[in-house]
């Protein structure tokens, strides 16, 4: 759990991409791999160090969610039981053991599905200029993390490794996706984003917003991919002592964005990260983990769960 693996190296696989945290490899003309690493990003750079075991907690958090909304929303997850995995995938088990998803290939959609039920972050600051955020036109008077009289969805661009995501509106999502598959996007983000945000607090956790990523499949059909739900995706705040009007503590990497805000980080050039820091955001995402993942719900989905397809995702 704690060794530390910040790249990885599998020349029997082709490594399609090295994202801002994620390698993936193509494992089949059908299936990729998602390897989480232990990177961590912030304000879109990659640090120079990592969290030894992030990306295990990452994928440990991954599969719950997509196993606990499994029948709700078409989704690219096939397994993340190692031993299920192609021996292809299995020889790396140094590597790859713990922080691995074998998934459906998609055509990733280039817009990533921001929900914010709380005004907190590039919301907050946007909010304190014009008392709007994305485009979308909010009532005065709201409080920094105040929460939002409704869920509202705020797209923004998909960045590399290394560029910065652009907040947009929903109107140039429409314009980018085209109004079908941006009409679907939005309904299902807002739709998974309400069912995630009322099962954490029933875990004592307030979901204040999370970033989904969709793609198309074969059949066309808009379908959940990438991670879900995760520290690194979302704003998690304990629900006991929430109060609007300041900063929240979180179960997130905010403190390592609080941290690069106090040595007044250019946003631009990785920097190494303190061990307290280090130690710190690791016991938060591990935190989070322990309240959010539920045996007795590993598998089942909402009570309320709505069928999309008619016959559930292809898995």
């Amino acid at each position: 759990m704690n060794s530390l693996v910040l790249e990885t190296q599998c020349p029997d696989l082709q490594l399609l991409a090295r994202g801002k945290v994620r390698d993936v490899y193509e494992v089949d003309e059908e299936h990729l791999l998602f390897v989480a690493t232990d990177r961590i990003s912030a304000f879109d750079v990659i640090m120079k160090n990592g969290v030894p075991g992030k990306g295990v907690l990452l994928t440990r958090i991954s599969r719950f969610w997509f196993e606990w909304l499994g029948n709700r929303v078409p989704h690219h997850f096939v397994t993340a039981n190692f031993e299920e995995m192609p021996a292809s995938v299995r020889q790396y088990a140094d590597q790859l053991a713990g922080r691995s998803m074998l998934v459906r290939r998609l055509n990733i959609l280039p817009v990533e599905a921001i929900v914010r039920g709380y005004l907190a972050g590039s919301g907050w600051a946007s909010y304190q200029k014009d008392t709007t955020v994305c485009g979308i036109q909010l009532p005065p008077g709201l409080r920094q993390c105040e929460k939002l009289p409704a869920p509202i969805y705020t797209p923004s661009t998909k960045a590399d490794a290394g560029d910065h995501d652009l907040n947009i509106s929903p109107e140039e999502a429409k314009r980018i996706l085209g109004p079908v598959h941006a009409a679907k996007v939005e309904s299902m983000a807002l739709d998974l984003y309400e069912t995630a945000r009322e099962y954490a607090a029933s875990k004592g956790i307030l979901l204040a917003d999370t970033k989904f990523e969709f793609g198309v499949d074969e059949m066309g059909r808009v379908t959940l991919a990438d991670e879900i739900l995760t520290p690194d995706s979302s704003r998690f705040w304990p629900a006991a002592g929430y109060v609007p009007g300041r900063d929240q503590p979180s179960f997130d990497k905010q403190f390592v964005r609080n941290y690069l805000e106090s040595i007044s980080f250019d946003k631009k050039e990785p920097v190494t990260l303190p061990e307290n820091v280090v130690r710190r955001t690791l016991e938060k995402y591990r935190e989070a983990a322990a309240l959010l993942i539920s045996d007795e719900n590993r598998g089942q989905a909402p009570k309320n769960a709505k069928n999309e397809t008619g016959t559930g995702p292809e898995t």
